[in-house]
């Protein structure tokens, strides 16, 4: 999502010059960039003016010290002023009370109800039992769909399809929350397509009854600034506990998740990076900012491969790799591996330079597609024992597969590259995701 304002922040700071002493003349461009790049990201012009008078005023007169460039020491000062910008340190959701409520709330068509599935995942991997409340009564599809993502993952749903009233299907579903034993109810709402009053009555309204330990609202990344007016005018009526910024996976510019903690002045505590369930990440406002300007985010890539990366698997494929055992049946479970780890390009988003050195490649979850299709043409024999595909079995395999004999050419060849990259890290101390995650040590 951040790929234009990332490039173009990166380009201002590239172009600082200067030795001994940042000053108003040598960074006045800069700073002009800056705020112009903030601005054409959709970030409100007030914020994007604030945030550079603060870079400014903090910049001016710093010494810089010879290990450190004017251009390094300028991407600190803009890095820690964008964390600022988006609230400085995670914010937890308050989960009291037995059972604990979470309301979410937000316009039609933002994600509200696929949210409702994602928080309710979320929660089930922290060992909550949450019970999902279809309040949407002028949405029949809504209440579908929540059933759908119920059953999808083993949660319990509520729903009284003849009752017209909010209030009374959430207290009726309290009451099954402690039959069931659940001890987190969450409660998807209806949208509109536009702020109307009969809209804003139900949902403050609802809040009354239930006394929620958190409400959420929901908003389109999409959005941009009208995404900031929304969130502005929910408020007033509803005094939300937190944001969830949804849809950053699309080509968004960014300025609703760099304004709307400026703005609205609640912290966002969750972001929605793609369609499937485990696409939700806690919000950290530092590591988005690092992200924003291209340095990347290690702690949440570990974090992702962990999840789906046990230290059995992990000590078993270095095994292989040590022995030289690694094959094509290998690669492909780590294709599937990391493909649960989410949105291929936002993975490839988190690597310190990676994603920088991909601005503008298209990249996306089907990139693997074609290597699984030509290796799932082979033999048993030929996937264990990649050196026996001579020129005969590679026509056979592009026959097989739909794909053209360079194609299964290029395959082999990048699996070779792979399995010496893995010899070259392995010869070298403890892999790479073993330093990270410290299951090497």
């Amino acid at each position: 999502m951040f790929e234009n304002l990332s490039k173009n922040l990166t380009k201002a700071i590239k172009s600082l010059k200067g030795q001994g002493r940042i000053t108003e003349i040598n960074i006045a461009s800069t700073i002009k960039e800056i705020r112009r790049s903030l601005v054409q990201a959709d970030v409100h012009y007030k914020v994007a003016k604030q945030v550079t008078d603060v870079i400014k005023q903090k910049a001016i007169g710093t010494n810089v010290i010879s290990a450190v460039s004017p251009g390094q020491l300028f991407t600190k000062l803009v890095q820690d002023e964008l964390t600022f910008l988006m609230g400085m340190t995670r914010t937890e959701v308050r989960l009291t009370g037995n059972p604990a409520i979470v309301l979410v709330a937000g316009l039609q068509g933002a994600g509200k109800t696929t949210l409702v599935g994602k928080l309710a995942h979320y929660y089930t991997k922290k060992n909550k039992t949450p019970l999902l409340v279809a309040c949407d009564v002028y949405r029949p599809a809504a209440t579908e769909q929540l059933k759908k993502l119920g059953e999808q993952l083993g949660v319990s749903v509520y729903s009284e399809p003849d009752e017209k009233n909010p209030c009374t299907i959430a207290k009726n579903a309290l009451k099954e929350a402690k039959n069931q034993g659940a001890d987190l109810v969450i409660v998807d709402t209806a949208g509109r397509l536009a702020i109307d009053d009969m809209m804003m009555k139900e949902i403050r309204m609802l809040k009354e009854s239930l006394k929620p330990s958190e409400t959420l609202f929901v908003v389109d990344a999409m959005a941009g600034q009208d995404a900031v007016t929304t969130a502005q005018a929910f408020n007033e009526q509803l005094n939300f506990d937190g944001v969830v910024l949804t849809k950053l996976d699309g080509d968004a510019r960014g300025g609703a998740a760099l304004s709307i903690r400026s703005v609205v002045n609640k912290p966002i505590k969750f972001i929605s990076t793609g369609e499937k369930m485990q696409d939700l990440d806690v919000f950290h406002p530092d590591r988005m900012a690092s992200r924003i300007l291209g340095m990347g985010d290690v702690i949440s890539f570990v974090e992702r491969a962990e999840q789906v990366y046990t230290e059995e698997q992990h000590r078993h494929m270095t095994q292989k790799i040590k022995n030289n055992q690694f094959n094509l049946e290998d690669l492909v479970r780590q294709i599937q591996q990391i493909k649960k780890m989410g949105n291929i390009k936002e993975i490839v988003s988190l690597l310190p330079g990676i994603g920088k050195a991909l601005q503008g490649v298209p990249i996306d979850n089907d990139v693997f597609k074609s290597y699984e299709v030509i290796i799932d043409s082979m033999t048993p024999k030929e996937k264990r024992q990649p050196h026996i595909i001579d020129r005969s079995r590679r026509e056979r395999i592009a026959l097989g597969s739909g794909k053209s004999v360079q194609d299964v050419n290029q395959l082999l060849k990048q699996f070779d590259a792979v399995c010496k990259m893995m010899k070259k890290v392995q010869k070298n101390g403890p892999s790479f995701f073993a330093n990270l995650t410290g299951k090497g040590r």
